[in-house]
């Protein structure tokens, strides 16, 4: 387990930002209190418990995995945590959104992975730098338990092409993965604990292996975009203001959720799958559930 590396008043050094657009990623980072990650795993597993046979619109998986933050007040509030926006500031700068928010969980003893790929072949905002992504451990992630892989200085390629597999040990939507060999001596393992984070670019190749351990395997990920990143696939898309102005009105802002499963949040989030199902889903020769 590395140490967590040490912020300077909470915020990135140079040299840590440095690194990051070094190397594609940056780990291991404090996020939130331990106790704090412990205590948002106990409410997601309440939230699991409560609603999972709730007379929801959707499997309760569907609104784990995709913008969760839209229905989930704690997701959202994991997502706009001042800590974390805090180090996501050394990458973005002042002003901040949400692009989207999911729970990540791989189960005991199960062959779920995630093959090597980029984050942003399918999401229609192009091979942009004004995206990272925050993968706040909730339970100890590790390579015995899938933890995930990344190539270093690959966020200096293009999008590369992918391909889809559609297979259900896979837990992407597509079952995409980059057509190109990625040797294991490339990859570097990202081992975080709770209340830790990793943070990685939109174009890094990263990938994970299967949960081999007692244990679930859980994460926060956030996504979070400056606002002059625009959809170039889509006419629309949407975002949750965390920091800062959006001086650009590229995507519809997304309002805090109050109520976990409101009416009002449940119709938003069908608008917002909809439009971005037809975004990420766009010339798919196959279907998943999460984007049905």
């Amino acid at each position: 387990m590395l140490d967590t590396l040490t912020l300077k008043n909470g915020r990135l050094t140079q040299t840590q930002t440095e690194n990051y657009w070094r190397d594609g990623f940056l780990f291991p980072l404090p996020a939130i209190n331990p106790k704090a990650a412990n205590a948002a795993r106990v409410e997601l597993e309440e939230i699991e418990n409560t609603w999972r046979t709730a007379d929801l619109p959707h499997p309760l998986n569907t609104y784990k995995r995709v913008n969760a933050h839209v229905v989930m007040p704690m997701a959202a509030r994991l997502a706009r945590d001042p800590a974390v926006l805090d180090v996501i500031e050394g990458i973005l700068g002042p002003d901040i959104l949400i692009y989207s928010t999911e729970f990540f969980i791989k189960e005991p003893n199960t062959r779920q992975i995630v093959s090597m790929h980029q984050d942003l072949t399918y999401w229609g905002l192009g091979a942009i730098d004004g995206l990272v992504t925050a993968w706040i451990a909730l339970s100890p992630a590790t390579p015995a338990s899938g933890c995930m892989d990344f190539v270093a200085t690959s966020h200096k390629n293009a999008i590369l092409e992918h391909e889809d597999s559609f297979d259900p040990d896979n837990l992407l939507s597509r079952g995409q993965e980059v057509k190109v060999d990625v040797a294991e001596s490339d990859k570097t393992s990202i081992e975080i604990h709770p209340g830790q984070m990793s943070l990685h670019h939109g174009l890094t190749i990263h990938g994970s292996g299967p949960n081999t351990t007692d244990d679930r395997r859980i994460a926060c990920v956030v996504r979070y975009i400056r606002p002059d990143m625009a959809q170039q696939v889509g006419g629309q898309d949407f975002a949750m203001p965390a920091r800062g102005d959006d001086k650009f009105g590229n995507f519809t802002h997304v309002p805090t959720p109050a109520l976990a499963f409101a009416p009002e949040a449940l119709a938003l989030y069908d608008r917002i799958r909809n439009v971005q199902a037809q975004i990420m889903m766009k010339d798919a020769k196959g279907s998943t559930e999460i984007y049905a």
